[in-house]
């Protein structure tokens, strides 16, 4: 069975964010990811992880600007410096929580351009902080309209590309099912590049038991070919938390 951790940024709202970490080990999680835990200071959070003996495996990067900007913009032509600047201040938490993968996000972008500042940018953070994972991810643009890494077969090409050791794909498979409609055709290739994978069901984000994607063909398929990393609950509970978590051992 894959190895499974809580998205606190999605689960566990019911409760303020500090107190999630001890919900997440008591509904059986041994580890956690957040998307932008930057508001928080970092000492609070590695407190909880040990505390409760959770691991913290990914977050965002880079910070978001909390004055409105967008979350993301390492596909934005012009904001190179601004990324690098961003970048060493997302590795440094990241470092202080243990956190296994650092998410670069694109941001919003088009053109061949912000494909160039994409990997611009990604080969610089691969080459600055080499013994960290780094991790993009496609995301569709129904939900985040305009975001440049929108497909899966550019993702494949960037990363393809770049062929840096500690960068690989996010593999969500939301997004998956919205941009492809074929969850599992579109993981059969992107598979060999992917180092963390976050699930949610279709059509409305929900626990995966609740709808259209073939969960156990795809928990069985990670089993079949021996992926190791963990697997992300990033959904929106129809309930609590707790209530929902029994597509685990379901």
């Amino acid at each position: 069975m894959p190895k499974f951790c809580a998205n606190l940024t999605w689960l566990f709202t019911e409760l303020p964010f500090l107190e999630r970490f001890a919900a997440a080990r008591e509904a059986g999680f041994d580890a956690v990811e957040v998307l932008f835990p930057y508001d928080v200071n970092a000492q609070d959070i590695v407190n909880e992880l040990v505390r409760h003996e959770l691991q913290m495996v990914l977050i965002n990067c880079p910070p978001p600007n909390y004055t409105g900007g967008a979350q993301g913009f390492a596909a934005v032509p012009g904001l190179q410096a601004r990324f690098r600047t961003d970048f060493k201040r997302a590795l440094r938490y990241a470092q202080t929580l243990g956190a296994h993968h650092l998410h670069i996000m694109s941001g919003v972008a088009e053109g061949p351009e912000a494909k160039e500042t994409f990997i611009e940018n990604l080969r610089w953070a691969a080459a600055e902080a080499p013994k960290q994972s780094l991790t993009i991810e496609p995301i569709n643009n129904e939900t985040m309209p305009g975001y440049f890494l929108s497909d899966f077969t550019l993702g494949h090409e960037i990363v393809t590309q770049i062929d840096a050791p500690n960068l690989r794909l996010q593999f969500d498979t939301y997004h998956a099912a919205k941009i492809t409609g074929d969850v599992l055709g579109t993981w059969e290739a992107m598979r060999p590049i992917t180092a963390h994978v976050q699930v949610a069901q279709m059509p409305d984000r929900s626990e995966p038991d609740q709808g259209k994607i073939d969960y156990p063909a795809f928990f069985a398929d990670l089993d079949a070919h021996g992926y190791q990393g963990w697997v992300s609950g990033e959904y929106k509970p129809l309930g609590t938390t707790q209530e929902g978590v029994g597509w685990i051992s379901a």
